[in-house]
């Protein structure tokens, strides 16, 4: 009986993993992994990471965010400079080009969900609300991952984003 209900619940993960390709999608935007990590006790911020990818013909731009998890949402970059990397925050947005995407790492860009309403805590969903110059307005959940989730490296990400525009071998 135990061993029947594991290989359910592995199919059913393995259909859901499947099902949802693209998290979310408006217009010829995609976005996929949306993530943050748990608050320690006493945190007022977080990092919100992703991916976003433009399957348009033009490119688009982030322009913002909005979420009722925190009092202040902001896109940031970290910038490193003679060895010490700062956080700024992103003026006029983030351009994701035509054809092409833009990764949110640790890092790199990020959502900076600022003064927090409540803490993250892990299993959760923070809603959020991404803005595009064109695309316009999509409703997406960043999953709140263990306080200790370490992101894959971005040479993994690299060579699974050259892998999409492979041909599907037949499917």
């Amino acid at each position: 009986m135990p061993f029947s209900r594991l290989a359910l619940a592995a199919a059913v993960l393995a259909l859901h993993g499947t099902a949802f390709a693209h998290d979310y999608k408006i217009r010829d935007i995609e976005i996929d992994d949306a993530w943050v990590r748990a608050t320690a006790p006493g945190q007022t911020a977080g990092g919100g990471y992703m991916e976003i990818e433009n399957d348009g013909a033009a490119p688009d731009q982030l322009i913002g965010v909005k979420s009722d998890a925190a009092s202040n949402v902001t896109i940031h970059q970290t910038v490193t400079s003679n060895g010490v990397s700062t956080m700024r925050e992103v003026d006029g947005g983030v351009t994701v080009p035509a054809k092409g995407e833009v990764k949110f790492t640790p890092g790199g860009y990020h959502i900076m969900f600022e003064k927090l309403k409540a803490p993250f805590k892990e299993g959760m969903e923070i809603p959020a609300t991404l803005t595009f110059r064109q695309a316009g307005d999509v409703q997406i959940k960043f999953k709140v991952k263990p306080l200790t989730y370490k992101a894959p490296a971005m040479g993994g990400h690299m060579e699974h984003g050259g892998m999409g525009n492979m041909p599907a071998h037949g499917h």
